[in-house]
C-alpha cells in the first residue's frame, strides 16, 4: 500500500481517507444536522451543536507495518464536550464504548469487561507511551522523570494503550502533541471505566488544550503524577 508523508512527517494511507469519506457518509445521511470532523478531509460545519470527531486509522505506522495495535477512533462532542467515545480495532475484534455517566462497554473475541484497576503507587504502575519522538525538549524531562517512577514501559500503541489501561493491564498512559481526533475518543471510555484523563497540569481537556494527555486507571495515582512531571 502506497504511504505518503503528511506535513508533520506522520504517515497517510489510502486506507486512512477511505475509511473517514465511508465514516463521513454514514454519519451525514444519518445526522445530516450534525458537524464532522476528520483528520484527513478536516472540519465541515464545526460549530454545530453536535459534532462528530473522526480518526479513521490511529496508529498509521502499526497498520502499514501489519501490526494490530491500529484503531479507528469516533467520538461525538455535545458543545465542544466528549460524550461518546468508541475504540474499535478491526483486525482483533475489539471494541470500546464510552457513553457520558454510564460504564463503558468492552467486547472482545475471548471475552472480557472494561474496568481500570487500582494502583496503590507508581512504583507499582505499568506505564504506556507511543514513542519517546513525541516529546518535544521541553517536554522530555518531564516524561523521564514519570518513566523513572514507575516499574515499567511499554512502547507503541496509539490509541490502543488507552483501550489496555480502561481493561486494567496498564495503569498511567502518558503522550504528548496529541490532537483533538486523538484523544476525544478516549475521554469517555477511559472516564467510563473508572479512571482520569487530564492535561498534565490536571485539567480537562478541552478543543483548545496544547495535547499532553495524562491518563490513569487509579485516580489517586494523579497529585504524585502532575508532580513528578512538573518536576522540582
Amino acid at each position: 500500500m502506497a504511504v505518503e508523508g503528511k506535513a508533520d512527517a506522520s504517515p497517510v494511507t489510502e486506507a486512512d481517507r477511505g475509511a473517514e469519506l465511508v465514516l463521513r457518509e454514514m454519519l451525514g445521511a444519518r445526522f445530516p444536522e450534525h458537524g464532522i470532523w476528520g483528520e484527513e478531509f478536516g472540519p465541515d460545519r464545526a460549530d454545530a451543536e453536535w459534532v462528530w470527531l473522526l480518526d479513521p486509522i490511529d496508529g498509521t505506522r502499526a497498520f502499514i507495518t501489519g501490526r494490530p495495535l491500529f484503531t479507528t477512533l469516533i467520538s461525538l462532542l455535545h458543545r465542544g464536550r466528549p460524550v461518546l467515545g468508541i475504540i474499535d480495532q478491526p483486525a482483533t475484534g475489539e471494541r470500546w464504548v464510552g457513553l457520558d455517566g454510564l460504564p463503558t462497554r468492552f467486547r472482545g473475541p475471548f471475552g472480557g469487561r472494561a474496568g481500570c484497576r487500582p494502583c496503590a503507587a507508581l512504583a507499582e504502575a505499568e506505564l504506556g507511551c507511543t514513542a519517546p519522538e513525541i516529546f518535544t525538549p521541553e517536554l522530555a524531562p518531564g516524561f523521564d522523570r514519570l518513566r523513572a517512577a514507575c516499574r515499567r514501559t511499554s512502547w507503541g500503541g496509539d490509541a490502543y494503550a488507552y483501550g489496555l489501561l480502561a481493561l486494567g493491564t496498564l495503569d498511567v498512559v502518558c503522550e504528548a502533541t496529541l490532537k483533538p481526533w486523538d484523544w476525544a475518543a478516549l475521554r469517555p471510555v477511559i472516564e467510563g471505566a473508572g479512571g482520569s484523563l487530564t492535561d498534565w497540569q490536571g485539567h480537562t481537556l478541552t478543543l483548545d488544550s496544547p495535547g499532553e494527555v495524562l491518563a490513569l486507571g487509579d485516580r489517586g495515582l494523579l497529585p504524585a503524577s502532575l508532580r513528578t512531571l512538573a518536576g522540582p
